[in-house]
C-alpha cells in the first residue's frame, strides 16, 4: 500500500530534482556616486533624495518591478511538477420509498502531473520573464535618475528666480534711489519734466519685473512640489546659486560612461526578453510530453479509504496538425517583436551618445559665455558709476545714466540666468551619462 502511494511523490521529486533552482531577483545597476552632492548643498542633497523616495513616478515604477518578479515565480512555477489533493464526502437516499443504495460515501484523489520541457518553452518562458524583471529594474532606476534629475533642476530653478527677484528688487530700490535725484533736481529747475517722467517709468518698469519674477518663483516652488509628491508648495530652498560648486567636466570622457544609462540597459533586457519569446513561440510548435499519475480510493467510512486504492500511470505526447497557420504567425509576431526592439536597443545607444555630446557642447558654450558676461557686468557698474557721477555734476544728460542703467540692470539678469543654464547643464551632463563619475572628492 504504501509503494502505491509514494508512486505520485516520487514522480514529483523526480520532475522536481530536474528542475532549475528559483532564480536570485535581478541586480539592480551599481550604485553610482550621488552626484547631486557635487554641488555642495545640503539642501539640494535633501530635496533630491526626497524626491527619490516620495515622487509618486518611482512608487508606479516600484509597483511594476514588484510584478515582473511575481510573473518570474509564475514562469519558474511551470517548470516543476503540480500536485493536487482532492477529498469528499456524500451521502444519498430516498425521501420514502426503499432505496438499493444508500449511505456515506467518502473518497480521495491525489494527481501529479508534470509536462516535459523537450524543446525549452518553458525555460524560455523562465528567461523572458528574468529578462522583464531585469529591464523592469532598469525601468525603475530609469525613473529614479530622471526624477533626481528633475527635482536638481527644479530647485536650481527656484533658488535661480530667487536670486533674480533679490536683482530685481535692488535695481528698484536703485531706480526709487535715482527717482528721488531727479525730482530733486527737478525741484531745483536743473532736470526737466521728461526727465522727470522717464524716470518714474524706469521704476514702475522694474516693479512689474519684479512682480513677475515673484510670480514666477512662487510657480517654480510649486513644481518642485510635484517633483517630491507634495500636494502643498514648498517651503523656501536655502542657498544661492553663487554659493553653489560649478561642477568641473572633462571633455574626453570615455563612451563606455554610457552603458551606466538605465534605459540602454533597460532595452538589451527587453531585447533578451524576445530572444526568448522566440524559443517559445518555435517551442509551441512542436510535440508536447506530459506525465501524470494518480491515486483514487473510497469506501463508505473513513477508515475504508486506505483498504483498496486504485493508481493510474499516464504518459501522452501532443502534436499540433492543423491550425490554420496560428503558431506559425506566433512565432512570425515573435521575430516581428524582437526586430522592433532591436532597432530600439540601436536607437537608445544613439540617443545616449547624441544627449552626452549635446550636454558636452553646453557645458563648453556657456563657460565660455559666463566669463564674456562677467566681463560685460564688470564694464556695466563701472559706466553706470561713473554716468552717475557725471549726472551728479551735471556733466551728463539723464539719457545717458538711465541707458547705464538699464544696460546694468539686463547684465545682472542675464549673469545670473547664465549662471543657472550652467548648472542646470551640469544636472543634464550626469542625466545624459547615467548618474555621474568619479565624484568621490566633491561628495558631502
Amino acid at each position: 500500500m504504501l509503494r502505491i502511494l509514494t508512486i505520485p511523490l516520487l514522480l514529483a521529486l523526480a520532475a522536481c530534482a530536474a528542475a532549475p533552482a528559483v532564480p536570485e531577483p535581478a541586480p539592480a545597476l551599481p550604485v553610482h556616486t550621488a552626484w547631486w552632492n557635487a554641488f555642495g548643498s545640503a539642501d539640494l542633497r535633501a530635496r533630491v533624495e526626497e524626491a527619490q523616495a516620495q515622487n509618486l513616478d518611482v512608487a508606479a515604477a516600484g509597483a511594476r518591478l514588484q510584478q515582473a518578479e511575481a510573473l518570474v515565480r509564475g514562469a519558474d512555477a511551470n517548470l516543476w511538477p503540480s500536485v493536487s489533493l482532492a477529498v469528499g464526502a456524500s451521502r444519498e437516499g430516498r425521501w420514502s420509498g426503499e432505496a438499493p443504495v444508500a449511505g456515506n460515501a467518502h473518497a480521495a484523489t491525489l494527481v501529479t502531473r508534470y509536462e516535459v520541457d523537450l524543446w525549452g518553452g518553458q525555460r524560455g518562458l523562465r528567461e523572458s520573464a528574468k529578462a522583464d524583471l531585469r529591464a523592469s529594474t532598469f525601468d525603475r532606476d530609469a525613473v529614479r535618475l530622471a526624477v533626481g534629475a528633475g527635482a536638481a533642476s527644479a530647485w536650481l530653478r527656484t533658488v535661480g528666480l530667487r536670486d533674480r527677484v533679490a536683482i530685481a528688487e535692488l535695481n528698484l530700490a536703485d531706480a526709487e534711489r535715482l527717482l528721488g535725484l531727479v525730482e530733486a533736481r527737478q525741484r531745483a529747475g536743473a532736470a526737466t519734466p521728461l526727465e522727470l517722467a522717464q524716470q518714474r517709468g524706469i521704476v514702475a518698469t522694474q516693479r512689474r519685473v519684479l512682480l513677475a519674477l515673484q510670480r514666477e518663483a512662487a510657480d517654480s516652488r510649486v513644481l518642485l512640489a510635484v517633483w517630491l509628491g507634495r500636494q502643498a508648495a514648498t517651503p523656501p530652498v536655502a542657498g544661492t546659486l553663487d554659493e553653489l560648486r560649478v561642477p568641473p567636466f572633462d571633455a574626453g570622457l570615455p563612451s563606455d560612461l554610457l552603458a551606466r544609462r538605465p534605459d540602454v540597459a533597460r532595452a538589451e533586457a527587453r531585447l533578451a526578453a524576445a530572444d526568448a519569446d522566440i524559443e517559445v513561440a518555435r517551442a509551441a510548435m512542436l510535440p508536447s510530453l506530459s506525465l501524470s499519475a494518480g491515486i483514487a480510493t473510497g469506501g463508505g467510512r473513513w477508515r475504508d479509504l486506505f483498504e483498496s486504492p486504485l493508481y493510474t500511470l499516464a504518459a501522452g505526447l501532443a502534436a499540433p496538425i492543423f491550425d490554420a497557420g496560428k503558431l506559425a504567425a506566433g512565432r512570425d509576431l515573435a521575430v516581428a517583436r524582437r526586430e522592433e526592439l532591436l532597432a530600439g536597443y540601436r536607437s537608445s545607444i544613439v540617443a545616449a551618445f547624441a544627449d552626452a555630446q549635446a550636454a558636452l557642447q553646453a557645458l563648453a558654450s556657456l563657460d565660455a559665455e559666463r566669463v564674456a558676461q562677467a566681463e560685460v557686468q564688470k564694464q556695466a557698474r563701472q559706466a553706470l558709476a561713473i554716468a552717475e557721477s557725471r549726472y551728479r555734476a551735471g556733466a551728463e544728460t539723464l539719457l545717458t545714466l538711465l541707458d547705464a542703467q538699464r544696460t546694468l540692470y539686463a547684465a545682472l539678469d542675464a549673469g545670473s540666468q547664465l549662471q543657472l543654464a550652467r548648472l542646470e547643464a551640469s544636472v543634464g551632463l550626469y542625466k545624459a551619462l547615467g548618474g555621474g563619475w568619479g565624484l568621490g572628492a566633491a561628495t558631502l
